[in-house]
């Protein structure tokens, strides 16, 4: 079974082309975290099925490196969205895909036959907090609001751009808890479905830089749900205008909040190498206690 390794500002996949069906679902997890081992595997923050449903549609399903299934990803959905493109799954640079968190509408930018970079309509940021989902009177919104984490009280906002973050202004970003923090935060009782966690730190009123601990993965070098999340969390708290560079420590993304209530993420996405699954991963399946079992 082949595959194709993908990243977007260091944020990384393995992407394989087919339903994930072919698996049981039990299976799943296994799968991904086991294929995401950075030392027994392939190595990634994910692993990405890719393809077409049986209206024509291309979707993406992905997995964290721990097995578990977020709603979505931006920088995922760029590679999944050029990938597609020089596959010849789609002819258009313009096309839905399906995700759980709904339909993303991604556009390739062209440099002659090149493809420069990948343009996603990520749709409208959510702020009700029942909606993210973030505990507390529903219909209401969670921003600028103190939380208990630990020890420490800690100022948050909450957004979810199909999947939940929890965001955190600090002075430094360089020096921001992520390790300490991140983790709590993720799990705090405050998001019943665990939360990705944003330390931000404003630096003019269209840049920002941005680390992220990501939920079921750890820190990793970018996120695109997240810078989306972090400029509608700076807008929203006054801090910057509207279109914004974010700094993350894989790179840069150009993110824009239109007058149509959408966020748009720009940026790039690059394949890395492409391989074939070993035997320890074509021939097998996963008992039960997760064992390797052969078929």
């Amino acid at each position: 079974m082949e595959f194709a390794k993908w990243q977007g500002l260091g944020n990384d996949f393995i992407l394989l082309d087919g339903r994930p069906e072919r698996w049981p679902a039990k299976q799943l997890a296994d799968l991904a975290s086991r294929i995401c081992d950075r030392h027994f595997g392939i190595g990634g923050d994910g692993l990405i099925f890719v393809f077409k449903d049986d209206r024509g549609m291309v979707n993406m399903r992905i997995f964290n490196a721990d097995g578990s299934e977020p709603e979505m990803c931006g920088n995922g959905i760029r590679c999944v969205a050029k990938y597609a493109y020089q596959r010849g799954l789609v002819s258009q640079t313009a096309f839905p895909v399906l995700t759980r968190a709904g339909v993303m509408l991604p556009k390739l930018i062209l440099d002659g036959d090149r493809v420069a970079a990948v343009q996603v309509d990520m749709g409208e940021p959510v702020l009700e907090r029942d909606r993210v989902p973030a505990l507390g009177v529903a219909g209401t919104r969670m921003i600028g609001e103190d939380v208990q984490v630990g020890s420490e009280r800690v100022t948050a906002t909450a957004v979810s751009m199909g999947n939940p973050h929890c965001l955190v202004f600090v002075p430094d970003v360089a020096q921001a808890p992520v390790y300490s923090l991140g983790p709590l935060l993720e799990r705090h009782e405050l998001f019943p479905n665990h939360t990705n966690v944003e330390f931000i730190e404003v630096r003019s009123d269209n840049e920002i830089a941005v680390r992220v601990w990501e939920r079921g993965v750890g820190e990793t070098l970018a996120c695109g749900t997240g810078a989306c999340a972090s400029v509608a969390g700076s807008v929203l708290t006054g801090r910057t205008g509207r279109l914004v560079r974010v700094n993350l420590p894989g790179g840069q993304l150009l993110i824009e909040w239109a007058d149509n209530n959408h966020l748009f993420m720009t940026g790039p996405a690059e394949e890395v190498f492409t391989g074939r699954l070993g035997a320890a991963f074509r021939e097998c399946t996963f008992a039960d206690n997760g064992q390797l079992a052969k078929e």
